[in-house]
């Protein structure tokens, strides 16, 4: 969500690798001991109809924040996991938008996990350069034929990827080497609020999830030099507003009025920038009383696979992607990556209220919000740093400033890294020349804690080649043909998640 998120910060600021072999280039299949070559035959037959399916997927918007779409967006969902080979598959209603719940049996020994998410970002079409809900296939230069719409990348084109690597596999006269159990929500953008009452409180699923082995996301994982980073977890996220208003201060206006009247009126628009002051410091960290309290420490592990990023990774590259010259507090590299995974954050998203358009309006707002992103880290959990949100201001005179979750109430998740799911994801890099590195959690956040945490205690992870930019962004795309040499298009990407899965058996 949200996710800099889990799959923007490496997938743009790694920066170049250290030489990736000849087997990294964009043609190239693994070296494996099965004879895939039935099923990679269908994975290229079938090329034109795995872009149809996604453009059709694109075609439906779903639009969480906006309540646009989700039946729709669900029913899709469901009948795209019939179509690939489920042999069941429901809508699970919650207090907001429905879940997606689907099972295949193949017999097989081991049973795996798929995380999907069908809720995408808002647009608006006129930042677009091509329409964000046509799913136009355009020629973009130094990469090739690429696919442009919302959710190209984010998430439904990694997604597509993997039921057309179930079709290719069908179609073969293959067996899935493993049994599947698909759960999909629809509020992943806005923080994932209802889906605990799908993966916890379905009866059916949690015993479903009860007999995985872990549970993936498909993802496009390739940076533009090819490269690739495995993240063994997230951060958590908090997602709320802050809204002074002269109705709850008691002070000022109780509508917009002349701005001359301020002369006499408070302003619950300077009481929210105040508010907002206290909560950092002047180098703007957070300084809410108590939030590094429970900030557990990096282990020996997990700056030995900061020490690799920080040798193996370009500085020059990462904030040349970003747009900065400098990383925050002065930091060099090795520290900013430090601080990426292992620093609790407090953003403003943005401040709404009073006029926004062209000129003055001379308005006083008797209303002003802003939206809060806070990470968090492990030993941080959200009802402890929203009971010290809300103290923090009490204490300081802001008491009458409401606190309105909107979302992300997501805790952080973890994945060992010897685990099953991980160690497969790095052979089958491997098999592609790709030396795989790994980082110890992602700077965004996905609702991975409820797999990884109690009842369910899974692995949890995202996996796939490929490559795709600006998620949450005009001009989301994600590349279909490649024309250079270190990326994989779409037929890579679904041949990877053919090998990840037998990999997994």
């Amino acid at each position: 969500m949200s996710q800099l998120t889990r799959r923007d910060f490496i997938a743009t600021t790694v920066g170049t690798t250290l030489a990736l072999g000849d087997a990294a280039r964009a043609g190239s299949a693994p070296a494996v001991g099965r004879n895939f070559a039935p099923i990679y035959r269908e994975v290229e037959r079938r090329h034109d109809e795995t872009v149809a399916r996604l453009q059709e997927w694109i075609r439906q918007p779903s639009i969480a924040a906006e309540n646009i779409g989700m039946q729709e967006g669900a029913e899709l969902t469901r009948r795209l996991a019939l179509d690939a080979g489920f042999q069941h598959a429901e809508i699970v209603p919650t207090k907001g938008a429905p879940g997606v719940f689907a099972t295949l049996d193949a017999g097989a020994r081991h049973t795996l996990g798929l995380y999907f998410m069908y809720d995408v970002k808002q647009v608006d079409p006129a930042e677009w350069s091509s329409p964000p809900w046509e799913a136009r296939l355009v020629e973009k230069e130094g990469l090739g034929t690429i696919l442009v719409g919302r959710a190209a990348t984010n998430q439904k084109g990694p997604q597509a990827a993997l039921l057309a690597a179930l079709h290719a596999i069908r179609a073969a006269g293959r067996k899935l080497p493993v049994n599947l159990v698909l759960v999909a929500e629809g509020e992943e953008e806005i923080g994932s609020p209802n889906f605990g009452q799908v993966v916890h409180d379905a009866p059916q699923v949690r015993r479903a999830l009860e007999r995985c082995i872990g549970v993936f996301m498909p993802e496009h994982s390739q940076d533009r030099d090819g490269s690739v980073t495995i993240s063994l977890g997230s951060k958590g996220d908090i997602e709320c507003d802050l809204v002074a208003s002269g109705e709850h201060w008691g002070r000022g206006p109780t509508r917009d009025v002349h701005s001359s009247l301020a002369a006499r009126l408070d302003q619950p628009a300077w009481h929210l920038v105040q508010a907002l002051d206290s909560l950092v410091t002047p180098a703007g960290d957070p300084a809410i009383d108590g939030f590094f309290e429970h900030v557990r420490p990096l282990t020996q592990e997990e700056h030995a696979m900061l020490d690799i990023l920080a040798q193996r990774t370009d500085e020059k590259s990462a904030l040349e992607s970003v747009g900065a010259k400098v990383w925050a507090r002065g930091a060099n590299w090795r520290q900013a990556l430090e601080d990426y995974v292992s620093r609790p954050t407090l953003t403003i998203e943005g401040l709404t209220g009073g006029y926004g358009g062209p000129g003055g309006k001379t308005v006083q707002p008797h209303r002003m919000t802003a939206k809060l992103d806070m990470r968090l880290v492990p030993d941080m959990t959200p009802e402890d740093i929203m009971a010290k949100l809300a103290a923090h201001l009490a204490r300081r005179g802001f008491g009458d400033i409401e606190i309105v979750r909107n979302g992300g109430y997501n805790y952080v998740s973890s994945t060992p890294v010897g685990s099953q799911l991980i160690q497969a994801q790095r052979r089958v890099y491997r098999q592609y020349g790709i030396d795989a590195l790994l980082l110890p959690r992602s700077g965004g956040s996905w609702p991975g804690s409820l797999f990884t945490a109690a009842p369910h205690r899974l692995p949890a992870g995202h996996f796939g080649l490929g490559y795709g930019e600006r998620a949450h962004a005009p001009d989301e795309f994600c590349l279909i043909e490649s024309r250079n040499e270190r990326l994989h298009g779409m037929n890579d990407m679904v041949k990877s998640c053919v090998d990840y899965l037998f990999a997994l058996a």
